[in-house]
């Protein structure tokens, strides 16, 4: 099983009444809420920043600090997202309906840890530093686009099932 007693009602969709009743219930929803946004918008500073960096070298010590700031972002919502699905759907990663997204947000965290390593030990030029960056950012625009694509899904699907349940409402005589 998966961590919890039972499943009263199979899931048919993302997320099964009992999850979706977890989800939201939980205050890591919340967090997940607050900290994507967060992230998405100091990815857009940080790209303007490695862009200008290399569109004419200028600003190359606030780029990097830019795109560490996005890394330590990007650890603390992998970090909260493991726990949100650990309460959501009892592990805390690869469950069925976040499997993919979480398989592909190991190759972005792969790449910006591969950026602070390089960074760290001088492994590569700046300019290379910032092909890297650009490119951990490429995967991470992917993996958001898959998250936004599994939070509409869910929104189609509550919507389905609140439309279920008035078609199932008696109707008044007038």
């Amino acid at each position: 099983m998966n961590g919890h007693a039972s499943r009263t009602s199979a899931p048919t969709g993302l997320y099964s009444a009992e999850e979706r009743a977890r989800r939201d219930e939980t205050v890591w929803t919340t967090i997940q809420g607050v900290l994507a946004p967060l992230q998405f918008a100091v990815f857009l500073v940080s790209l303007v920043l490695v862009v200008r960096y290399l569109w004419n070298g200028e600003g190359y010590v606030i780029a990097t600090w830019s795109i560490v700031l996005k890394t330590m972002l990007l650890y603390l919502i992998m970090v909260t997202g493991a726990i949100w699905e650990k309460i959501v759907f009892g592990q805390y990663l690869f469950a069925p309906a976040f499997f993919w997204e979480d398989v592909f947000s190991f190759a972005v965290i792969a790449l910006h840890t591969a950026y602070i390593w390089a960074l760290f030990s001088d492994a590569m030029s700046t300019t290379n530093l910032m092909i890297l960056a650009l490119t951990a950012y490429g995967a991470y625009v992917i993996n958001a686009i898959q998250f936004i694509l599994k939070l509409r899904a869910a929104r189609l699907q509550a919507a389905a099932a609140s439309d279920t349940t008035s078609d199932t409402t008696p109707e008044v005589a007038a």
